[in-house]
């Protein structure tokens, strides 16, 4: 009997262990659906979060890019603000030169016009005791005066050139005929030489050609007799 009713136990105990798996997986496959509600919860919270991520990183994309195109506009703006600064500055130090220049120009100006003042009233004086009207018109009698002057001393200048150049011209003339002359008289020399050489070879020849004068006459004479005697003969 106790064997027979072993198996039914055994069935029993295995009937009660399936049910408390199967329970215990119903609870599981309950936390596992719970789990899964939570995990799809969390997925679509983790989507609307990577949705609003992805809209964050291309509005702040954007926004980078529009900072990026502000700033390097500023700088720009800032690196020409700069700029016209300094062009500003360096134009301001260059009118102070000329400012100072230009005072310093004024102080000497005004330095010589206190010291030409006696000239002034020297020319005053001269207006007064002459027949002219104004300072103006003896200021231009003597520009022309000395313009008159100047053209003067060019003018010398100029013929004084003329002159030196004419009289190296001049020297260059004489020394070249000079030299021609002196030329010539070598050659004169030389043909006054040659002249007397050949006078004296000249008597020679005029005492040879007497002596072929007098013996082709005494020939002449000769041949005339003979031909008179040959035409006796004939006759």
């Amino acid at each position: 009997e106790e064997d027979s009713l072993s198996p039914f136990i055994r069935l029993q105990e295995k009937k009660k262990q399936a049910r408390l798996m199967q329970k215990a997986l119903e609870v599981k496959e309950e936390d596992f659906r719970e789990r899964m509600k939570v995990i799809t919860c969390r997925w679509r919270d983790l989507h609307a979060k990577e949705a609003q991520l992805k809209t964050y990183m291309e509005k702040s994309g954007r926004i980078l890019k529009e900072n990026d195109k502000m700033r390097i506009q500023a700088l720009t703006k800032a690196i020409k603000e700069r700029e016209r600064k300094m062009q500003k500055k360096t134009e301001l130090l260059r009118a102070k030169r000329e400012l100072e220049a230009l005072r310093n120009k004024h102080q000497k100006l005004c330095n010589k016009v206190q010291k030409y003042s006696i000239f002034n009233k020297y020319l005053e004086d001269v207006v007064k005791i002459s027949h002219f009207e104004e300072i103006q018109e003896v200021i231009w009698r003597y520009k022309t005066l000395l313009r008159m002057h100047k053209d003067l001393l060019q003018s010398q200048q100029a013929h004084k050139e003329m002159s030196e150049q004419a009289k190296v011209l001049l020297d260059q003339y004489t020394a070249e005929k000079e030299a021609e002359i002196l030329q010539y008289k070598n050659e004169l020399v030389q043909l006054q030489l040659r002249f007397d050489q050949a006078q004296s070879d000249v008597l020679p020849w005029e005492t040879s050609w007497a002596d072929i004068q007098n013996t082709t006459a005494k020939k002449t004479l000769k041949l005339g007799t003979i031909k008179m005697a040959i035409f006796n003969l004939f006759q």
